[in-house]
Order: C-alpha cells, then structure tokens, then sequence
C-alpha cells in the first residue's frame, strides 16, 4: 500500500492530484492542510488538520506514510528532510529555484536512507522540463528557449498570485515564441521559473531561458509593465501589494488555457490544454505512482522519468502533446 500525504491538499493542484491518486489501486491519500473545514472534501481521500509549519505536527502526521507530495510552500527543506530522514519520498510541485536548490543538497541523505525525492514536478517546472529534454536530444544548441503561456481566466489561490506577483520584479527580457493553435506567436517576457537555471546542469546545455505570457495579451502587456523598476518598487509595499493580492483574487481576465513550447537548435515541442493547475496535479500524481519503482536520491523529473512515455500519459488525461514528429492525447 503506498500511503501518500498531500501537503497544500486542499489548492487547486494539490486537489487535482489528490482525485487522480484516488484512481490508482493500493494507493491510499490522505489531503492536508491547516483547515479541512474551508475545503470542499476530496471523494476517496481522508482528510486530515495539519500544519506543515509545526514541526511536531509534521512528525505525527508522518507516521505511516511511504509518500509526501508537496503542493505548498511551506519551508519546504526541512520538510523534506524530514520525510527523507524516515525513508519516506518525497515529491515538490515548486517552481522556485532557490528552494529547490535547498532540497537538491540533500542527495546524501536521501541515498542513505534509500528514499527517493523528486523535485520540478508539474507543468512549469515539470512538462517544460521534460520537453526541453526531448528538444536538446534531437538538436543539440546553444540555448534551450521556453515560452509558457498561462490562463489569466483560470482561478488561483492567494499563495499562487502572490508568487507570481514577486517575480514581476525579475522580468529580464524578452523574445517571441510559437505556441500552438489557436494562440500563434506572441511575447514572452523572461521570468524566473526554476527550469531556466536547472536544465544546463541536468542536461548538460549552455543556457537555458524561460518567458511567460498571458492569453490576454491585455494582461501580459500589464505584467510588463509591472516588470519596471518603479512599478516593482510599488509591488513591494505591503499595502499596495496586499490590494492587489485581494483584487487578483477576484478578477479573471482571460480564459482558462494554456500552452508551453520549448526550442533548442531544429527542434521544436508543445503541451497543450486547459487548466494549467489541473495538469500540474495530473502530472505529480503520475510521478507519485512511479515514486517507489525509482533509484534512491534526489533528482529533477527529467532525470527520472522516459520524457515521450510520461508526456504521452499524462497527454491521455486530456491534453495536447506535439513532438514535431508525433502527436499524441487530445484537447
């Protein structure tokens, strides 16, 4: 029986990979989170009051799990250590690069222990990783270029806008991308998702770099606006930022699709669909099921996973993926 605990279980992508868990035999799920009572209740899950924060209550929590899938941020470090400490696996949904580095100097500790962490598991980092694997060993270049195009209509938690509202600060550049239909080629402008900083080590390759977009091209010129230094500095102030926050949560502007296209060299590959939080969940509960089949020590899902397998699965689940060469899934 592979007992999984879903830290941040009651978002949208923790709740996403909660129900496709529930799909899988011998898996027992059990979703976490600081207040069961304000979330709608996962069929074929128990749920249970944790806070991750509490180190006590973390331990307790811990007693007869075999798998920790991590939708939060939440001192994520410690987390995983401790869970690697026990042997249990550990799986992290972020996309900020300095937590994951945190995580990434445990390699030691999670082979002594014979426990396996998978880190950049989710749509960005995650697909986009996986793609860009696919891309680099068809066409070796200089630089692997990511455009990840996101849903402004889709609806996100507060932790979700504020990390995103934190990385405007960061935009350094910008270039078109390709995506696929019906969004064309539009802007993308440089954000710092993990990936960008990942990928050269793990598939040996110059550079790497990662633009994000809006489907509303209304919005994604406002995110470049908010990307100046004048504008940052406002973003920072916590009433200003608190406002916006309580706004954000509010208004949709957009629809709910996404898209992600890699380059490197020739070669070119897209994943396609609606709802990015929905495949980020799908894709941490494919990686949770495969978790106790793979090598102790902790690695980027790119290292872990056959890429074309794994994106073809998780493409059936209702998504688009182009290879260039081959298609597979549907939208």
């Amino acid at each position: 029986m592979n007992v999984v605990l879903v830290l941040g279980g009651y978002g949208a992508v923790g709740r996403e990979a909660a129900m496709a868990l529930t799909r899988y035999a011998g898996t027992e799920v059990i979703v976490a989170g600081r207040d069961p009572g304000r979330a709608r209740p996962v069929p074929g899950a128990t749920a249970m009051r944790v806070d991750a924060a509490d180190p006590g209550d973390l331990a307790r929590a811990l007693d007869g799990v075999t798998t920790v899938l991590m939708c939060a941020e939440i001192d994520n470090a410690r987390v995983a250590r401790a869970c690697l400490e026990r042997g249990i696996g550990y799986v992290d949904v972020s996309a900020s690069h300095d937590l994951l580095a945190e995580i990434q100097s445990l390699d030691g500790l999670a082979r002594a222990h014979d426990a396996t962490a998978a880190l950049s598991v989710g749509l960005v980092p995650g697909v986009t990783n996986l793609l860009a694997r696919i891309c680099a060993e068809r066409s070796p270049a200089t630089e692997l270029r990511i455009g990840v195009l996101l849903g402004a209509g889709e609806r996100h938690g507060r932790a979700a806008i504020a990390w995103t509202l934190d990385g405007l600060g960061a935009l350094d550049g910008s270039w078109t991308m390709g995506f696929p239909a019906p969004h064309g080629t539009r802007t993308v402008h440089r954000f710092p998702f993990s990936d960008q900083y990942t990928l050269p080590g793990t598939l040996d390759v110059p550079s790497a770099r990662t633009g994000l977009c809006l489907d509303s091209r209304l919005t994604t010129g406002l995110l470049a606006a908010a990307g100046r230094p004048a504008v940052a500095r406002l973003l920072r102030r916590p009433r200003v930022r608190d406002l916006l926050l309580t706004a954000l949560e509010k208004i949709h502007l957009g629809n709910e699709g996404f898209a992600v296209t890699v380059g490197s060299g020739t070669a070119r590959a897209s994943f396609s669909g609606r709802l990015q939080s929905r495949a980020t969940g799908r894709a941490a509960a494919l990686l949770v099921r495969d978790l106790p089949a793979l090598a102790p020590g902790v690695r980027h899902i790119e290292r872990l996973v056959d890429p074309v397998a794994f994106l073809s699965e998780l493409a059936a689940d209702g998504f688009t993926l182009d290879l260039g060469d081959q298609r597979a899934g549907r939208r």
